[in-house]
């Protein structure tokens, strides 16, 4: 796709071993985004499995929206969503996980609530409801959750849900270090922009298992949820910056 073509909105998938699940997804989003200006960006974040030959297959039978971006090994899910970020054309980015249990019916809802709630606003945040994730993942969310909302303030009940919509260039801003894909509501709070908030249902994943564990997900983010805290305090005004030109 020409550069003078670029879409309005870039949807970033991060994967790694999902080549059953991108099979039926992939048709998902493109069913969702009919009629809209669109592109996919798939990460695949070192698979081992086929999802390769997968991209591969629908991008020869034609898939213009499709895009594939591949790390020559398993960076992790931060890294797969940089990467996409940095490689995204469209003014907004979308993302959703690439298990299958974010449903692509989403993807336009938030990308319409960004719109509409103005450049005042930098991301419209999916926040999930009846969760099909396993008990012991559902309390380590939900404690993870907690802490996180009591040390930061950023209005959000699930900082960890994979759909999100975020104006391209204030993601690009955004200080990047692994996990931050769990804080992007404090994030662009520190740089000045609100959050909105929609309502989102998860499916359960039909294929495969979790390359993410309840470690990755809950006991480790303390850490960063540290580190954010600390990088929120540290920008406390944020100037409107204007040129002043004779």
């Amino acid at each position: 796709m020409p550069e003078a073509q670029a879409p309005a909105i870039s949807v970033v998938i991060p994967c790694r071993n999902e080549a059953q699940n991108l099979a039926f997804l992939l048709d998902e989003v493109d069913t969702a985004l009919s009629g809209r200006d669109y592109e996919v960006i798939v990460v695949d974040d070192g698979s081992t499995d086929a999802t390769g030959r997968v991209l591969a297959e629908r991008i020869a039978r034609g898939d213009s929206h499709l895009r594939h971006v591949r790390h020559d090994r398993s960076a992790g899910q931060s890294a797969a969503v940089r990467s996409g970020v940095l490689a995204a054309r469209g003014a907004v980015v979308v993302t959703m996980d690439g298990d299958g249990q974010n449903d692509p019916a989403y993807l336009p809802k938030l990308a319409d609530a960004l719109e509409a709630a103005g450049p005042a606003v930098g991301i419209a945040a999916g926040q999930r409801l009846k969760r099909t994730d396993t008990r012991l993942k559902q309390l380590a969310s939900k404690f993870a959750n907690g802490l996180r909302e009591a040390i930061l303030k950023d209005g959000t009940r699930d900082s960890g849900c994979g759909l999100k919509a975020v104006r391209t260039d204030i993601f690009r801003r955004l200080p990047y270090f692994d996990g931050w894909h769990r804080y992007m509501p404090a994030l662009v709070l520190r740089e000045g922009y609100g959050v909105v908030h929609i309502d989102v249902v998860d499916r359960p994943r039909r294929h495969g298992k979790s390359n993410y564990g309840i470690f990755d997900r809950g006991l480790r983010g303390a850490l960063d949820l540290i580190g954010v805290w600390w990088l929120r305090r540290r920008r406390k005004v944020v100037p409107a910056v204007t040129e002043i030109k004779p």
